[in-house]
């Protein structure tokens, strides 16, 4: 057991999130908390991790059980560079080995005979076995391979952390938590602010965690590929489900149809039970069996069938009629500093057009979405809406801006033309606010009900183009497919800003895709046949370069060869004796230099296990030479060790490149 869920039992006002409530999670189990937005997930987790106390019940950790919590927002790091926050956060690995520094600095200046010289020894052997203990030779290469699977560059390690947004923010927390690595990782919504490419870098290593995982996340495709358990809340009650995501969609519904054909089952019982004693009530013979069986109806445990929330639904108000050309860039650059995101870069969104935008953080999604609603001019070059072009636009920022002293009703209705205020408390109860929550101030709203308040107001504006910028981050399923409905059915054009597959696939046509340094590309299809279409490009691009890299040996290997003709044994014989020889070349030297520096490690931690021991011998201790010269090779063998785990890493990389070109090269000659 890494920690349990005892009796909990957690109220605000008059509503019950949790009574009872009971689990406990097992060592390497990953599980999905589920449930709409508002069941209790996230306050479950602040549980867990003790940032809120329950009314009653407690959360048992066993001692030394690390938690390590990633919320969904409020993250904000500065004053630190990147890989030294992140590397700092390891067991002050970094603060131990400035301390090694240090004091081998001076020890340099001291008396070898003098009590502070002996101290000094004492001092770095002890944090040098500490550092042993924790693996800090191979920590810094770890770090730098994490950062760089989420998205960092070489160039943002030395970058203070406050100079990044909140997105990236969220993403140095996620590093830190999975560097440190805890017994228990709670994850709430970690996919929210990573681009695709981080998305399946994620995925993988939270598939190879080592950790229990505990999950709340809106990705279907993460949830079914990650988890093995699914614990769902639903009005203050939790159900487990032996299962990933998808199971437990596929049983609750099974279960709920149980239910229903037992309660309707037993009111039939019911109902002849009645019917038996109405009859027969007043009549002396049978009196008595009338009297029993009512004693039996009044112990009957009823079976209740939970009624589902009401499915809404809402539509778009008629959009304005409008020309072909929606907008139009010519010749458009736009640069921040030195960073150039559009260079006399030409575009056009046609009415119709129902575009994805997708590409790495800090690529220029949202600056371009900035550009094409007229909120943000370019540096140079041509902007113009199309004839009657009429735009509505969901920005992150929109959020900030609501007046925290008004109502969600009031800014909604604000918001609303008076075609569209009927529709207000409809859409408002689509986007999770119902009953009461209308009447909540802004002010004391959490980011992502901020969000939807926004998201709302821009829904209800009547407008020919849509421009949304991540507009699923905050909503729970039945919420996107309420939107996603809406969108399929608008007759408008569109372009949103997301990397949620499963919401955008039926409802796009087109995919601008965002890449630093490049100009925006252009794809026709849905988001799956974008990814499609990258792949193929990549695996045509990585057997050219296997080409590239094979082809003096290729050329010599064909002019010593003789002519042959196609389906002859022999040639086939010789060709892939050729294919092995190429595999050879490329790969045999860089797989010898790794078997090389694996053990080489070996030899190292072998030795220093070695110092660490004579370290600690009591006639070792006494010889103040002997113990300078232990820990002297101590260091050196450390520094050695961290060279050569770099090293490793790159091997391994080149080496799955290289086999990944030769696959493709074998696979699709020519």
């Amino acid at each position: 057991m890494v920690f349990a869920v005892q009796d909990l039992h957690i109220e605000f006002g008059a509503r019950v999130l949790f009574d009872s409530l009971s689990f406990v999670v097992e060592q390497g189990e990953r599980i999905a908390f589920a449930g709409q937005n508002g069941a209790g997930k996230s306050t479950l987790m602040k549980c867990i991790v003790g940032a809120m106390e329950p009314d009653s019940g407690k959360v048992i950790l066993p001692r030394h059980t690390h938690v390590g919590y990633l919320p969904q927002d409020g993250i904000h790091i500065e004053g630190t560079p990147l890989l030294d926050e992140v590397l700092g956060s390891v067991g002050n690995i970094v603060e131990l080995q400035q301390q090694v520094d240090e004091l081998s600095a001076e020890l340099q200046q001291l008396p070898t005979d003098s009590d502070a010289y002996r101290s000094h020894l004492e001092e770095i052997g002890r944090l040098e076995l500490i550092l042993h203990d924790r693996d800090a030779a191979s920590l810094r290469p770890r770090v730098e391979s994490i950062l760089r699977g989420l998205g960092f560059s070489e160039a943002d390690f030395r970058r203070d952390c406050g100079e990044f947004s909140g997105g990236w923010q969220m993403r140095i927390a996620l590093a830190k938590l999975l560097i440190q690595e805890p017994e228990v990782l709670l994850l709430d919504e970690p996919t929210n602010h990573l681009d695709i490419s981080s998305q399946r870098w994620m995925e993988q290593s939270l598939r190879n965690y080592r950790g229990a995982i505990c999950i709340i996340s809106h990705d279907i495709a993460l949830l079914d590929g990650l988890v093995s358990r699914t614990i769902a809340f639903h009005h203050g009650r939790a159900e487990e489900y032996a299962g990933n995501f998808s199971f437990y969609l596929r049983e609750s519904k099974a279960r709920k149809e149980i239910l229903q054909r037992q309660a309707k089952a037993q009111q039939r019982e019911i109902a002849k039970t009645q019917a038996f004693i109405d009859r027969f009530r007043a009549k002396a013979t049978k009196a008595s069996q009338a009297q029993s069986r009512l004693k039996q109806l009044e112990k009957i445990e009823l079976i209740e069938v939970e009624q589902d929330d009401a499915v809404m639904s809402f539509h778009f108000p008629p959009p304005p009629p409008g020309g072909h050309t929606v907008v139009r860039l010519e010749k458009v650059s736009k640069a921040y500093g030195p960073i150039r995101l559009l260079q006399d870069y030409d575009f056009t969104v046609d009415k119709g057009d129902r575009i994805a935008i997708v590409g790495v953080n800090g690529a220029g999604k949202s600056t371009f979405t900035r550009l094409i609603s007229g909120t943000e001019a370019p540096d140079s070059g041509i902007f113009a809406f199309g004839h009657h072009t009429q735009v509505a636009f969901f920005s992150q920022t929109h959020a900030d801006v609501l007046n925290n002293e008004q109502t969600v009703l009031e800014c909604v209705e604000a918001a609303a033309s008076r075609e569209t205020r009927p529709l207000v408390r409809n859409i408002l109860g689509c986007f999770l606010f119902r009953g009461d929550d209308v009447f909540k101030k802004i002010g004391v709203l959490s980011g992502g009900e901020r969000s939807r308040v926004a998201l709302v107001c821009m829904l209800l504006k009547p407008a020919n183009f849509l421009i949304m910028d991540e507009p699923t981050n905050h909503l729970d399923f039945q919420s996107q497919d309420v939107l996603q409905a809406a969108l399929a059915e608008y007759p408008g054009s569109y372009c949103i800003v997301s990397h949620n597959r499963r919401f955008l696939d039926p409802i796009v046509n087109k995919v601008l895709e965002f890449r630093l340094g490049q100009a925006p590309r252009l794809f026709h299809g849905n988001v799956s046949q974008y990814l499609e279409t990258i792949e193929a490009e990549e695996r045509r691009q990585a057997a050219a370069a296997a080409r590239s890299a094979t082809s003096s040996t290729a050329a010599s290997t064909a002019a010593a060869a003789p002519s042959t003709t196609p389906g002859n044994r022999r040639d086939l014989r010789r060709q892939r004796a050729q294919e092995r020889e190429r595999r050879a070349q490329i790969l045999k030297p860089l797989q010898k230099e790794l078997e090389a520096v694996e053990s080489a490690i070996a030899v190292l931690d072998e030795r220093k296990a070695a110092i660490s021991s004579e370290l600690g011998k009591p006639e070792n201790m006494s010889d103040n030479q002997k113990l300078m010269e232990l820990t002297q090779e101590f260091q050196q063998k450390d520094r050695e060790s961290e060279a050569l785990f770099t090293r490793w890493e790159e091997l391994s990389r080149a080496i799955e490149e290289a086999e990944h070109m030769l696959e493709v090269e074998a696979t699709h000659p020519g």
